[in-house]
């Protein structure tokens, strides 16, 4: 289902044309369509409501206040990876018990953070940290709940820059340390095992890696359970891919099928950690051509984003769809579009046949995860503005960053 389509050919979200929202807010500029973020938490939500489960919105794929609040109200709990993703989770207010704290490099004042806020659960990824949450939770009196983030060595088949599940990554626990690991966290008295999980990678496009690695992961639950470690949820991670440009993923439906059908009857309570599938298709970045330039038989579109604004083309060579906001009759040309920034990198897409005058507004779809919460301020750049429409309402939800507010942190030598 799509929240961005041509009405007399001019590009709408919902019922809002993306030329009003330009003209009024600038661009670069984000626009999310509200309808589509409510429909993929819903569409998740439906698909396992079979058995007990908790969504935890993977906040790193777009940590926005308005779109965490948005998924608190409808009842989603939030995987986290830092001390400010939970400081943005409770300032959404969203609910700390339903929060897990994910990442492999969890400094002290983080752990503290999160355990004054009653999180979830930790999904702790080394012995060092399982040693480290243990003292600091002595300190406060606390009994810190955890779960082992088990690396499987699962291939996820995806871009090398996002796969976790495979023994060379830095993510998890290896697979044979799990066990010794906890049963070692037994004899740790601020210490409660109630979890085991795991997370392969991201934007996986096929349902088999999903079920190789809940294999391993219910075979390791079977020798927790004999060795006297009750487990309450199993982590199932998140990582389902979008359709960018000719990829096939399955449905929700068809993967949360693939891993019902595997759990079973096992009594435990089910964790997901969407981020990509909830947001992804949810956001468009709006920029405008600012010259056209035709170098040695190449025909260059120099648009106002950049690799700034948005660095999956340049980091991962990652392909988004881009549209005209508006359908002209043009004679089109095959067409580099590139980003000011000084970069040989600073592509938004290669060899896009289209119709261009300079001045002409794009979209480039597809972008609502992994697009502002990447962005930087390279070449004292500020970051775009973002927008929800909702219907025929647009409605800023964050303030385009000025030049000023850059050097706010800084201080002259004299």
């Amino acid at each position: 289902m799509t929240y961005f389509f041509y009405k007399n050919k001019q590009l709408h979200a919902e019922t809002t044309p993306l030329a009003v929202i330009a003209e009024k807010f600038g661009t670069p500029c984000y626009v999310y369509s509200k309808a589509a973020l409510v429909f993929s938490f819903n569409s998740f939500s439906d698909a396992f409501k079979k058995r007990e489960h908790l969504i935890c919105y993977a906040v790193k794929a777009n940590s926005n206040l308005a779109i965490l609040n948005l998924f608190a109200g409808l009842g989603s709990g939030f995987d986290i990876v830092s001390g400010g993703e939970l400081a943005r989770v409770m300032a959404a207010r969203g609910d700390s018990r339903k929060v897990v704290f994910s990442g492999v490099g969890k400094r002290v004042d983080e752990m503290r953070a999160a355990l004054e806020a009653n999180i979830l659960c930790f999904n702790v990824e080394s012995e060092s940290e399982l040693l480290r949450l243990n003292e600091v939770a002595g300190k406060i009196g606390k009994k810190a709940p955890f779960g082992l983030r088990i690396n499987p060595d699962v291939d996820p088949r995806t871009h090398p820059y996002i796969a976790t599940g495979l023994k060379e990554n830095k993510f998890g626990v290896d697979y044979a340390d799990a066990l010794a690991m906890y049963r070692m966290a037994k004899s740790l008295p601020h210490l409660q095992a109630t979890a085991i999980g795991c997370h392969i990678g991201s934007q996986l496009t096929e349902v088999a890696p999903f079920i190789d690695a809940l294999d391993r992961i219910l075979v390791l639950l079977d020798k927790l359970e004999k060795a006297g470690i009750a487990i309450s949820h199993i982590d199932i991670g998140g990582g389902l891919g979008i359709r960018y440009h000719d990829e096939s993923p399955p449905n929700v439906s068809e993967y949360a099928s693939a891993l019902l059908a595997k759990l079973g009857k096992r009594q435990q309570r089910i964790l997901l950690e969407p981020g990509r599938a909830l947001v992804g298709q949810a956001g468009v970045l709006l920029t405008r051509v600012e010259y056209l330039k035709h170098n040695r038989g190449n025909n260059f579109a120099i648009v106002d984003a950049a690799m700034n604004d948005l660095q999956r083309p340049a980091l991962y060579g990652a392909y988004h769809d881009i549209l005209p906001i508006n359908q002209l009759s043009r004679t089109r040309r095959t067409y580099e579009i590139a980003g000011p920034v000084c970069e040989s990198a600073d592509f938004i897409g290669r060899g896009r046949k289209l119709g261009l005058a300079e001045g002409d507004l794009l979209a480039i779809l597809s972008t609502g995860a992994y697009g502002m919460s990447m962005s930087s301020n390279y070449n004292s750049r500020p970051r775009a503005a973002e927008v929800m429409v909702d219907d025929d309402k647009a409605i800023l939800i964050r303030r385009r960053e000025t030049v000023d507010q850059l050097s706010s942190g800084e201080t002259l030598l004299s």
